[in-house]
Order: structure tokens, then sequence, then C-alpha cells
């Protein structure tokens, strides 16, 4: 049984210099700030079987033929020499622990170099990990491809499952003390091991029968267990005890050889700290080993999958650190941080996220860099835009430490021979550019972190640097828009929008004709000003965290407070069309103008209408005997408003009240005014009409065998009407006059004589007081 004893969080710090990189013996700890609120504590011991594979007799192939496990969630295959490649495919299927279902063969990614944690003894080649979910079967093959048999396969093939153990955690330990695994280190359990010792002890006791077990040829002479405290066949050196375990997320204090950490020019993010993910630290037994700097960023992909839900993620992350630590033989967990697809940071390699801590995860260029992984396969699909805003935010804080612009190129010293993706070739102690964050596959030959996310860099690079993209005016509340301008009285609120995410924003100023008026948190999309009037250039200024600034589109707002104006007032006239006693045709007249923009024209009574701006006039009708009053509102845009109003009563005069001269005959129907009219044909007759009015309207009825008569007005012939018609009309204005005021007139009719067709039928007068 493992015991563990308490000491004090504030042991002695020695440091070593070796080759440029900090060594830390024991750490004084503080816990680190800005850690995700969200994070629960407490470690969770993971478990590692290891079943070695069996090889075909040519050495073309290897396998593990299906069976039942202990349960599992993560797997990958591992081998004797970090050096050697696999040149052909590996493959894998599981069994679903929650259905009994077995997937399809599952491709396990070869391109990684088990080298890429240097210098130690015991490490391994090895497939990336790939995440399973939940599982308990397995079936494992391995080809080396077609014409590729006589190179053979690498030695010391094994299938390693892991386990990453529950989410439970202990009671929390005093603030004062850190709990230290003081429990005896077991035997290297490895049988293909050829170095450092396991840290923590496996189990591979073989599983009791699965009566669902698919191979019913008896036991695989391919499957080998390992029982704990056996001897390996292939020892690593004799183990020592282990050092204890530094606190989980502890950020060394300064010290004469250790300074403090840099400040970033940026803010940091949220970082699940190790203890919040579950980090068994008893796999850790080893100190850090700090830079000077971190001049660049390799971003990575891993785990295989992007069928995880973001719950899982400290399980993912934890499988990851086994399986780098007992699978791989690497001192730690790879990666300086891991991002899952909801943009969640989890600190990855111990030694305090503020500080410059070697990693292993890219081979050859792990000095000076830090390696982000984001959990997920990105070969064929996209990073979501969380988990890139988070890459992005987390590399810009670790490259602002010191001084390094998310854009920017810098140069880095290869510390191995080799090539990348593109073909390049390094040699060991030679200089290199390389983009300040840049894929995996710019630094190795690999297509990690994945056709579609190393497409993402680009825009990566643009969120973490700067400046503040997208950003536009979206509204303008208070003010009313025509065209590209906008027009209020006084006061605005301005709301604008960028497509930058808001974490990246450090402060938003209005700008009104160039000066700032106020000032925003990143989080804040609005203010409100006052304008003075007149016709203003408003601007939103976006700051970014890196200090760069961009600005919006120039939006016009013309403050207005000086109303609309009917220079001359709404006015009335009779116009032509078809007469009732209730139905009296007008026409509406009007003028308004503004200093600024009319808006339009509202007729609020006898009814409610509403007219554009350029419109200035209107046909309506009115009841006639009866005073109506036409009410009329002027609208500027910037909501100023001018009333305006006129009345008029339109009256009939019927042919009875007329003054007669010549021959004129009453006809009688229900179509004419009052049911009655005169008709005549007679040259000369005339009828004459006096009134005090502003306008005038001569009523007739028309027919195809109508003629002719002339209009004198106040004696003075004005108009010859002809009053045929292709179909016959009833109540007719057919002629109408009007004047600038109301004033006594006389309209005198009198018939043409037209020949063929003389008479003339008329149904009265109209005029309007």
């Amino acid at each position: 049984m493992r015991s563990k004893r308490r000491v004090w969080a504030t042991a002695a710090v020695t440091t070593a210099a070796v080759a440029g990189v900090l060594v830390v013996q024991g750490v004084t700890g503080t816990p680190t700030t800005g850690e995700d609120p969200d994070a629960k504590s407490g470690p969770a011991q993971a478990d590692v079987r290891k079943t070695a594979l069996k090889v075909s007799e040519d050495g073309g192939s290897a396998s593990l033929r299906q069976r039942s496990t202990e349960p599992f969630s993560m797997l990958g295959v591992t081998w004797t020499d970090p050096a050697a490649k696999v040149p052909g495919e590996v493959e894998a299927r599981t069994r679903s622990a929650a259905t009994g279902s077995w997937t399809g063969w599952l491709p396990l990614d070869t391109e990684i170099d088990g080298r890429t944690e240097a210098g130690r003894p015991g490490v391994r080649g090895t497939t990336e990990p790939r995440w399973v979910g939940p599982s308990n079967g397995v079936e494992v093959r391995v080809t080396a491809g077609e014409g590729r048999a006589a190179a053979g396969l690498p030695k010391g093939l094994r299938l390693d499952t892991v386990d990453p153990g529950g989410s439970s955690s202990p009671a929390a330990e005093p603030a004062a003390y850190v709990a230290v695994d003081t429990a005896p280190v077991e035997p290297s359990e490895d049988p293909t091991a050829t170095g450092a010792p396991a840290p923590t002890e496996t189990h591979d006791t073989p599983p009791p029968p699965d009566p669902s077990e698919t191979d019913t040829t008896g036991p695989d002479p391919s499957a080998t267990t390992e029982t704990p405290g056996t001897p390996s066949s292939d020892p690593g050196p004799s183990e020592t005890s282990p050092v204890p375990s530094q606190p989980p997320s502890v950020t060394a204090e300064p010290s004469a050889t250790l300074p403090p950490a840099p400040p970033s020019t940026v803010p940091r993010p949220p970082v699940v700290p190790r203890a919040g993910w579950g980090a068994d630290e008893s796999l850790n037994n080893e100190s850090p080993e700090y830079m000077p700097s971190v001049k660049a960023v390799f971003v990575h992909h891993t785990a295989q999958t992007n069928s995880y839900s973001c719950a899982d993620s400290p399980a993912i992350v934890r499988g990851l650190l086994a399986f780098h630590v007992k699978s791989n033989g690497w001192k730690d967990l790879g990666y300086n941080f891991l991002v899952d697809k909801c943009g969640k940071i989890f600190e990855g390699r111990t030694g305090g996220v503020d500080r410059a801590v070697q990693g292993a995860h890219t081979y050859g260029f792990n000095r000076d860099t830090a390696g982000i992984a984001v959990i997920g396969m990105y070969t064929d699909t996209k990073a979501a835009s969380a988990a890139t805003a988070s890459v992005a935010r987390i590399a810009a804080w670790k490259l602002g430490q010191y001084g390094g612009d998310p854009a920017g190129t810098v140069s880095l010293t290869a510390g191995a021979a080799g090539n990348n993706y593109a073909g390049t070739k390094f040699t060991a102690g030679k200089k290199y550019s390389f983009q300040r964050i840049s894929g995996h596959r710019d630094g190795f030959n690999t297509v990690c972190p994945g056709g579609k996310l190393y497409g993402q860099l680009s825009a990566i690079r643009g969120l973490a640097a700067g400046p503040v993209t997208g950003l536009a005016i979206r509204s303008v509340t208070g003010a009313s828009a025509s065209g590209d301008t906008y027009y209020t009285k006084s006061d605005i609120t301005v709301g604008w929008a960028a497509s930058t995410p808001a974490a990246f924003i450090t402060a938003y100023d209005l700008l009104v004709d160039g000066k700032s008026v106020a000032t925003t948190k990143g989080s804040v999309t609005s203010a409100g000003t006052t304008l003075a009037a007149g016709s203003h250039r408003i601007q939103v200024r976006a700051t970014h965290q890196s200090g760069r600034t961009s600005l919006s589109p120039i939006a016009t707002v013309v403050a207005d407070r000086t109303p609309p104006a009917f220079p001359a007032g709404p006015s009335l006239s009779l116009r032509t069309g078809t007469v009732n006693a209730t139905a009296v045709p007008l026409t509406l007249k009007w003028k308004a103008t503004d200093t600024a923009s009319l808006k339009e024209v509202r007729l609020t009574a006898p009814t409610a209408k509403t007219y554009g701006p350029t419109t200035v006039s209107a046909s309506h009708t009115a009841k006639s005997g009866v005073a109506t009053a036409w009410r009329m509102t002027a609208y500027d845009h910037a909501g100023n408003t001018t009333a305006a109003s006129v009345t008029g009563t339109p009256v009939i005069l019927k042919e009875s009240s007329a003054k007669k001269s010549g021959s004129w005959s009453t006809k009688s129907s229900s179509s004419y005014l009052g049911g009655k009219s005169y008709a005549s044909g007679t040259k000369n007759a005339a009828l004459t009409w006096t009134f005090t009015g502003r306008s005038a309207a001569w009523v007739v009825s028309r027919a195809s065998t109508s003629g002719m008569a002339y209009v004198y007005v106040d004696g003075v012939k004005v108009a010859t009407v002809d009053l045929k018609s292709s179909s016959t009309k009833y109540r007719d204005a057919i002629w109408t006059k009007s004047w600038s005021s109301s004033a006594k007139h006389t309209v005198k009719i009198v018939v043409a004589g037209t020949k063929g067709r003389p008479t003339v039928t008329t149904d009265g007068l109209l005029y309007l007081k």
C-alpha cells in the first residue's frame, strides 16, 4: 500500500545550469493565478496496461487478436527503438463498454518521433495515442505495407491501453502542505524497455474470460502479461527513490538563479491547472527544465478524434500524461498547454505556466519554444473557433512574456538533424527562420496539426497579434437614417461589432470628429454621447490587447434642432372628377422644407396618410356643405416637427340658382345632382352664377352627342369646353378654376351651338369657401 506524508510547501530551492537549461531540484511554491475558476482539484491515478503484439514469421505484420480487456479509454502502440518507424499502417478496433459494439478499424498516426524527449534512456517509439472512450475490448493489426516486408517492423511492438482514472478528488490538503507520494517505485514491467523504469506500477493481470469474446480458438500466444514486481526481459537501470513531486500548478518563487517570471504584454487567459484536471503527480518524479525564454510556439493536434465530449477533456489530458510517461518513457506530458474544442485551456508539463518550461513536442526544436496541442484530429476538419481563439490567447500571452510579436518571425537553432513536411532539411546547430506561431509540420516531417488547422494558423496569428478586424458601426440609436447619413436632435447611442472576439480587445473608444468622447471595455459594444448642432464624423476605435488599434468606417451624424417649415401653408382647390353630395373632389397642396433633411409629411385629419419628402399634393374628397379641417405635420429625420392646417367647405350651386338667358329645358333623373339638370341646344343660351369663394368647378353630364360651351369668369372668356364623351358620364366636374384667396366671382356658361351636336347639359356649379 502506498503511504503519504505531509511536507511544508516551503522546501529550499537548489538549481543547476546544464547546457543553458535551468534545472530546479526543489521549489518554494505558490499557486499560480488566473486559473480556471471551474477547475476541480485532486489527482486521479491512471492505469496503463501493456501487451506485446505477435509478429508474423516474415516480419511484415503484427497483431493482437480480438479480446476482452480491463477498462480503458485511450490506446497506442509503442516499440523499442524511438528512432524506428513503422513502414506501413497501425490500426486498432475497440469494443464500447456502454453498448458492447465494436468500432471499425481506427488508424493510429505513426508520424510521432519517440526521440522528441531527447537524451533520456528508455524512451520508446510510438504512435500518437488515440482516445476511444470507455472500452473493454481491443484488436490490433500492424502491416508493413506492400513491398515493405523486407524492411521489417520495429522490434518490441506493444499495445498500451490507458484508463485515465476517475474525476473524484480526495479531501483537500491544507494550503501550507503538499501531499507527497513516498511509496517505492516498482521495477519496470515493460518487456521491451531499454532504459528508465516506469514511474508507477502497471496492472497487466489477464482479465477474466468474456463469454462474448469472438476469439474462441484458445489463448493467443502473442499476448504477454506482466505481473507487478516481475523483472522484465529487458531491464532498465536500477531505480532510485523518487524525488518528491511538486504541488500541482506551482510557480517557482524567484531566487538568485531563478528570476521572477516576466510579465506579459497581454492578459493571461484562464488555464485549468494540473490539479484541476486531476494530474497524477507521482508520475512526474523529475524536476522541470527551464529555458531562458520562449521565442515561438508550435501548434499540434492530439488524441486523433473529434468525437469527444468536452466533459471528457480532463480525462483525455490525464490519459495523455500517462501515455507520454509510462508508454513513451518521457519525463512528463510533452505539451506545455492543451486546448479542447470548447476552448478550455489546460496546463501541460509541470513547472509553472508562467515559466519557460522545456517540453517534448517538436523533435529538434523543443528549445526556446512551447507546445500547444488542440485535442482532436484536424486533417479534414477545421478546429472550432473557440479552440483557435484560445490557442491565440495562450500563444500571445506566452510570447508576450518575452516580447515576441505573434505575427512575426524568429530564428531557432535546430537541436537535431531532420526535415519538415515541406522538405526543408535541418542540420543540428544551424539556425532556421520560423513564424512565431508555427505548426508542428514546420519543424518536423508530419501532417500535424492537420491540414485544416494548419490553414487556420494565419487567422490565429491575426487574433493573437491584432489589430481588431471586422470593426463596424451597426446602429445609431436616437437617430434616423437617410441613405448614409444619420440625423438626431442631440443624444445618440452608437452600437458596433467586430469579428475579433472580445477577449482580445482591451478597449473601445467612441470618436466624434476624431476625438474620444467615451471609452468602454472590450466586452462592451455601445456608448452614448450628446452632439452639438451640425454634421459630425462618428467612428469607433478598437484597441487590441497587443496595443494595435483599428478604426471603423465613418458614419455621418447630423445634429439638427431646427423644425421643418411650411413656407406656404397647405391649400385646397376643387379638381375634376365625379361629384357626389358626400364626395366632392379636392386637391390638397403643400410645401414643407427643412434645413437638414425632411423625412415625411403626415396628414392626420380628416383622414390619415403619410407622404414622402418630395410629395407636394394629393387628391381627396370632402362632404359638401360641411367645413372640413385638413391637418398636416412635417417631420425631419432628426425628429423635429411642425404642424399646419387648412379648412374648406365645398358648396353645390344647383342649375336652378343660375341666371338664365336663352332656351333651357329641365331634365329629371336620379343620376343628376338633386335629381334634375338643365339642357340647351340653342346657340348663345347662357347660365350665370355668382358666389364668394377661392375655387370653382362646372358640373355637367356628357355623352357622344354633347356639344361645346364657352366659359367666362368675371366677364372674361377663359375656356372653350367640349362635353363630348365616348361614354356617358353624370355629375362630371369638367372644368375648374382656383384663386389664391377667397373673393366674389361670376362664372357664365354659354352654349356654342356646335353643328350636329349642339346640346349642353349642366348639373350646376361647385365652389369652395
